[in-house]
């Protein structure tokens, strides 16, 4: 015959349960423990890979200045140089049809471009070989100057609107017959007689006045 329990005391069994959740307990604990300390290492690793790309991809630079050319112009691509241009006037085009009355600026899609001068807004046109163009007379009358494969216009743009040498007009891309991908702004000059429209003139190479002559225009 067993003898019973003294008052108050708990049985034996209850105890060992007792005892076998608290085991249970500091299991789940250091099980917890070594999940954290492994996620601290994969994500410490992570950050390490991940350092070089978060250092390449650090806050763009500001855009440079405009370039003003002896001649007085802006260079019309924000962020091109003299010595980056090409004398592309009078080259073949159309295979060989025509001549290009122009130069064509080099830049990556999306550049900013700028009024070479200041002047009038006299046409905005969509055209089949130009793209997205723009036309803007100079306060005197006596110049157009045209843009031409724009990747977008820029906002609020609008025919009679003035502009002011420097300021942004649009973005270069590579509309019109441009080619895709090939990223540039085709800048030209005409030389205007009193009356004569937009789309007329006498062209004029702006290349050497954009790339340092003094010519007087």
């Amino acid at each position: 015959m067993k003898t019973p329990p003294a008052p108050g005391a708990k049985p034996a069994s209850r105890g060992r349960r007792a005892r076998r959740f608290g085991l249970y307990v500091a299991a789940f604990l250091a099980m917890g423990l070594v999940a954290v300390a492994a996620m601290v290492r994969f994500t410490g690793r992570i950050e390490r890979a991940e350092a070089p790309v978060s250092a390449v991809a650090a806050e763009p630079a500001q855009d440079a200045a405009p370039v003003v050319a002896p001649s007085g112009l802006i260079i019309p691509v924000q962020g091109v140089t003299a010595r980056q241009m090409v004398d592309s006037w009078g080259q073949a085009r159309g295979g060989g049809t025509r001549a290009h009355t122009g130069i064509d600026i080099m830049a990556p899609g999306g550049s900013s471009v700028l009024a070479a001068a200041g002047g009038r807004i006299e046409r905005v046109f969509e055209s089949g070989a130009g793209g997205h163009t723009i036309y803007v007379r100079s306060h005197d009358g006596r110049w157009i100057y045209y843009y031409a494969h724009l990747g977008a216009y820029a906002p609020e743009l609008r025919e009679g609107a003035a502009v002011r040498a420097g300021q942004q007009i649009g973005l270069v891309g590579d509309t019109g017959n441009a080619g895709a991908g090939n990223y540039h702004l085709h800048f030209g000059m005409s030389r205007m007689a009193p009356g004569e429209r937009w789309y007329a003139g006498t062209p004029v190479n702006p290349y050497p006045l954009l790339a340092g002559s003094t010519a007087t225009r």
